[in-house]
């Protein structure tokens, strides 16, 4: 379990430099997920995100036990709102995020970033 929330980390540290160096490919899967029924195929990978990191929580073998089971629950929140608020709304959400600056969209890469390493830390 501890190579696959690791591996994640490594997919989120990968996905915060990708859009750090290009901002417009987060706009585009933003828009991506916004088409037809895709939003809630998010919300059943924040789903299924949640229970691989809470399992791993749960483990003894666990590095910070408390940094992964956070991230499990808010990876379960999010997941359980799109399915909450509907397709519509995540849709105005998301657009809004498309509209918003570069240096924005840069800050949020570097976000990704920081919490991929923690992950892989912490794991």
């Amino acid at each position: 379990m501890k190579i696959v929330i690791q591996s994640l980390g490594v997919v989120i540290v990968v996905a915060g430099i990708v859009y750090l160096l290009r901002p417009d490919i987060m706009k585009w899967l933003m828009g991506f997920f916004k088409q037809g029924k895709r939003i809630y195929f998010a919300g059943l990978i924040r789903l299924v995100l949640a229970v691989i990191f809470l399992l791993r929580a749960g483990s003894p073998e666990c590095e910070i036990r408390w940094v992964i089971a956070v991230l499990g629950i808010l990876f379960l929140i999010g997941g359980l709102l799109i399915f909450i608020l509907g397709p519509q709304k995540i849709r105005r959400i998301l657009d809004w995020y498309q509209k918003q600056s570069v240096l924005f969209l840069r800050v949020l890469a570097v976000l990704a970033l920081a919490i991929g390493a923690i992950i892989i830390y912490s794991a």
